[in-house]
């Protein structure tokens, strides 16, 4: 658990209304007054900017890790199955009720909070420095809904009271978010320090910029399905490589972490310190809870050695873990480059001892048991459940132990006792990622700019992490590779397969011959929720569902 987290959070000591998760209602009632003192404000702007632990800790990361081919949602003799919601996610099956990926009102009640303390401020025209924090988190909360869900409102404003609210194509919300930060980047603070850490400033929205504009093909087709990788024309590739220079050359942000490297960017101590993250969202198992990556990623008896004895992790875990979630073999695949520091966060064939202190893996072998637990690469249904959509692996050892696993988030139990909460905090904007994007948007056709190359822009990756560098300049599948490794589990690649062509493709049990697989590039969007349309009758169900 963290010692200065209080930095961040006094504010969110004080009681905060809830915010409205139905577009359709008076929100003009919540507030009869606005408090004026700092620390009102200051609380009233916090929840502005944490208002998504929980989504983001848990189902937003389902949606976008079980969709791509980073993970399968595997179930152990009925165990974790769920009503289908994981499995559903990894065959792009998608249902209206999975809670995977039914978290729409969540962020849309995040923007509603973001116009509540815009209104009371004065509106941007009265104060457009003090709410341009407001309005970069109103144009991230738009970015994720319209990423995710295609056409969706563009909420610039609280709707009067019985308002039907429309969906807007996602071409017109993806300029509306390009207007937005344009119009706020000048206003935003350049600070770039512990008290801007998980807040919004200048390096945050330009970061939201660069995303925007690496997909603008994706964002402003003119259907869903009508993108194709192929034959990309991006208008907006010089720009994106503007916004990364100026990240770049504001000096704030480097890849090197000091002699731990790579690992120590997501252990449970990591903060304001890693000067990779642009930015954060901050999580205390105690204090700022939600955070919750790592139960599903343990082997599912890793808790313990089943003998009374500690699991791999050092430590005898107080709470159990689930263990569902297995790497597809193609994302295992990449986890194989020569003295790659990114390998050590992965669990593949026989699982180690870790030091409960310093994280470090041990050359001990972790038994359960008794009898050393050995991961397979493949993952191997349970022959005996007719059902294969249910993905179940068996309820034993075997069946437990298909598919590598990942300690790329570390867990303590001084955390995890507290409801499986961790104090990792996770990074959403990185500079690695500039870096690569920069490299990306180079190699399909923008201007190369102050001495960098793809090559160069890629080996500084590979050289942190003491992978072998390359002699010619990566390829665009080279690229898509590298940010499988470098952000893998990150909440990055459903987005980059759809830009790059691949999100269609086969690996997991997302296979042409698999009965409830399916392929319809109408799946690059997730269905509307279904509370959400019963709320709003005047939307349409996204197409294909």
């Amino acid at each position: 658990m963290k010692t200065n987290i209080k930095l961040f959070f006094a504010a969110s000591l004080v009681a905060l209304t809830a915010g409205c998760t139905d577009l359709n209602v008076d929100v003009e009632s919540q507030y009869t007054s606005y408090p004026t003192s700092d620390v009102a404000l200051e609380a009233k702007m916090a929840d502005v900017y944490f208002h998504l632990r929980g989504t983001l800790g848990r189902r937003y990361m389902e949606a976008q890790a079980l969709s791509s081919d980073e993970w399968v949602g595997i179930s152990f003799g009925g165990d974790y199955y769920d009503e289908g919601t994981y499995a559903h996610t990894c065959l792009h099956n998608f249902y209206p009720t999975d809670p995977s990926t039914g978290w729409y009102e969540d962020v849309a009640a995040g923007i509603t909070k973001a116009n509540t303390v815009i209104r009371d401020m004065g509106g941007k025209e009265t104060s457009p420095k003090a709410t341009a924090p407001a309005r970069a988190m109103r144009a991230f909360y738009h970015f994720i809904l319209m990423d995710s869900y295609g056409d969706v409102p563009i909420l610039d404003a609280l709707p009067a009271d019985g308002e039907a609210v429309e969906r807007k194509p996602r071409a017109e919300v993806a300029k509306y978010i390009e207007s937005e930060l344009l119009d706020i980047i000048p206003l935003l603070s350049t600070t770039n320090n512990a008290t801007t850490y998980g807040k919004p400033n200048k390096w945050m929205a330009e970061a939201l910029l660069v995303k925007l504009y690496i997909n603008w093909p994706v964002y402003t087709a003119s259907d869903v399905t009508a993108y194709d990788a192929t034959s990309y024309k991006n208008e907006k590739l010089e720009d994106c490589v503007k916004y990364c220079d100026d990240i770049i050359s504001s000096g704030n942000f480097s890849l090197s972490e000091g002699a731990k490297g790579y690992r120590s960017k997501f252990f449970p101590n990591n903060g304001s310190q890693i000067k990779d993250f642009i930015y954060a969202m901050p999580y205390d198992a105690l204090t700022a809870t939600g955070f919750q990556y790592g139960r599903p990623r343990v082997w599912r008896q890793g808790r313990n050695d089943g003998n009374g004895g500690p699991g791999y992790f050092g430590t005898t875990l107080s709470q159990s873990t689930g263990g569902n979630f297995s790497m597809t073999p193609e994302m295992s695949s990449l986890f194989t480059l020569a003295n790659d520091a990114r390998n050590e966060n992965i669990l593949a064939g026989q699982i180690y001892m870790f030091d409960a202190s310093t994280y470090a893996k041990t050359s001990t072998p972790y038994n359960y048991l008794g009898t050393p637990v050995v991961l397979s690469k493949d993952i191997e249904l349970d022959a005996s459940v007719a059902d294969k959509s249910r993905l179940d692996v068996g309820k034993n050892v075997h069946g437990w132990s298909q598919g590598y696993k990942s300690v790329k988030y570390f867990i303590i139990d001084s955390d995890f006792k507290n409801g499986r909460n961790q104090s990792n905090d996770l990074p959403i904007f990185r500079y690695a990622d500039i870096l690569l994007t920069k490299a990306e948007a180079i190699t399909r056709g923008a201007t190369a700019t102050n001495g960098d190359t793809p090559m160069s822009l890629f080996n500084q990756i590979r050289s942190y992490v003491g992978a072998p560098t390359l002699t010619t300049a990566p390829t665009l599948s080279n690229i898509l590779d590298e940010r499988g490794r470098e952000l893998f589990d990150e909440n990055w690649r459903r987005n980059d397969m759809i830009r790059f062509g691949t999100f269609e493709n086969e690996y997991g049990f997302h296979k042409k011959d698999f009965p409830t697989a399916r392929f319809e590039k109408t799946c690059r969007v997730f269905p509307i929720p279904q509370d959400v349309l019963n709320k709003n009758t005047n939307w349409k169900q996204n197409a294909g569902y």
